[in-house]
């Protein structure tokens, strides 16, 4: 048997239980799943998905600057029947 050791790490509680759930349904615990990953880690030379920053387009951050400063804003309305109304034109 291979010389184990334990490895004791922290995760939201949800996270967690959604985890062990998949985990469960493919008929594996905890262990079992962070030991497959964790090899398939090694046998990839490093993390076995790809990890980036999603960098927003042009577009996206000039929308997000028009809503920081309240820019080019959709129009305001007092009443649901204001809006409809605006709507059906």
């Amino acid at each position: 048997m291979a010389n184990t050791t334990n490895l004791n790490i922290r995760v939201d509680k949800e996270l967690k239980r959604k985890a062990e759930t998949i985990f469960n349904e493919l008929g594996l615990n905890m262990s079992t799943a962070m030991n497959m990953f964790l090899r398939y880690s090694v046998r990839y030379g490093g993390i076995p998905f790809e990890l980036r920053i999603e960098k927003p387009n042009a577009e996206t951050l000039s929308a997000i600057d028009h809503v920081n400063n309240n820019r080019n804003m959709s129009k305001t309305f007092d009443s649901v029947n204001a809006l409809i109304e605006d709507l059906n034109t």
